[in-house]
């Protein structure tokens, strides 16, 4: 592995890593203090290049600050979710901010996700407080909320292939696939047994999600036939706090966890488990792969660090 390019940031747990969609070597992190418990949250925006990592901009708000997704269509602008129920706009090119506050999460907001598929601009968003809402980011109001979990929300996420049509992951070891058209819920999936934290889609694969659970697992689930996973991959040894599918190889993944490391997979290969990448030293829980770049990771976790660096295994053909 190419030596890991890390920012320390002083008194600020690291919960969601994003490189931008649009600038190479342009990276948000959502932090909190004190580990999220109490405290106020920072967005971090970070840039990249030979030299090393620099702080461009950050933003204070005060309370935890859980996730961040990118727009899709502003390079310039983000949402955050945060410990008081609230989501937050903001714009990289104005020194203070956010420029827009929405309130109607009734606890913790743990996950936003911008929507994927063209001509829709839309955030979806997952509460514990057991609901999930979906924002047009120019309007003030939720165009939908969406009932049926049973505990805490810990994961969102678009459709990369389907207008209005996201999954969310639960405390009630639920996956959930849901359509907007449809008003509520298309398919659940008992997915775990224990708590599920996170979930992403495959980008090459309209069918194909990934489960990450506090019983150390992923499990691959294809929706045409959800009885059983399709794959399974073990080897973390406590919860899996975040995964994500590579945008470059569509059999390759990667899940960081509260063990302390990121892991990179292979689920086409008998041996699934490309590499193991330790330099932690507290909770991993956040987690992206560039956009731009086949190679670049970037991790970040409540050891106070941002990190972005190149795998071995991305490095060779997968």
């Amino acid at each position: 592995m190419s030596a890991a390019r890390t920012l320390r940031v002083p008194g600020r747990h690291g919960y969601a890593a994003e490189f931008s969609p649009y600038l190479p070597g342009r990276l948000a992190c959502a932090a909190a203090q004190h580990y999220g418990i109490a405290g106020c949250g920072t967005l971090l925006i970070l840039d990249h290049s030979e030299s090393g990592l620099r702080i461009l901009r950050s933003f204070d708000w005060n309370d935890g600050l859980f996730d961040v997704t990118w727009s899709e269509n502003n390079e310039h602008v983000l949402v955050t979710c945060s410990g008081d129920g609230l989501l937050q706009l903001w714009d990289t090119a104005k020194a203070t901010g956010p420029l827009q506050v929405y309130k109607e999460h009734t606890q913790e907001v743990y996950s936003v996700d911008w929507s994927q598929t063209r001509g829709e601009q839309l955030v979806v968003s997952g509460s514990w407080d057991q609901t999930v809402k979906v924002w047009d980011p120019t309007v003030e109001k939720s165009l939908c909320t969406f009932r049926g979990h049973e505990s805490v929300i810990y994961s969102t996420i678009w459709s990369p292939h389907i207008p209005g049509c996201f999954a969310s992951a639960s405390g009630d070891q639920t996956l959930r696939i849901w359509d907007m058209k449809a008003t509520g819920v298309r398919i659940v999936i008992p997915a775990h047994q224990t708590e599920i934290l996170s979930c992403d889609w495959c980008k090459y694969n309209e069918n194909l999600l990934v489960t990450g659970a506090v019983d150390c697992s992923l499990r691959g689930w294809d929706l045409r036939n959800v009885r059983q996973p399709v794959f399974e991959l073990l080897g973390h040894t406590y919860a899996i706090r975040r995964v994500k599918f590579s945008p470059f190889h569509a059999s390759v993944l990667a899940s960081c966890s509260y063990d302390f490391t990121v892991r990179f997979w292979n689920f086409s290969k008998p041996d699934p488990l490309l590499e193991t990448v330790e330099h932690h030293t507290e909770f991993t829980c956040g987690l992206d792969f560039s956009l731009q770049s086949p190679t670049q990771v970037a991790d970040c976790s409540w050891d106070e660090t941002i990190k972005i660096y190149d795998p071995a295994c991305l490095t060779i053909p997968a």
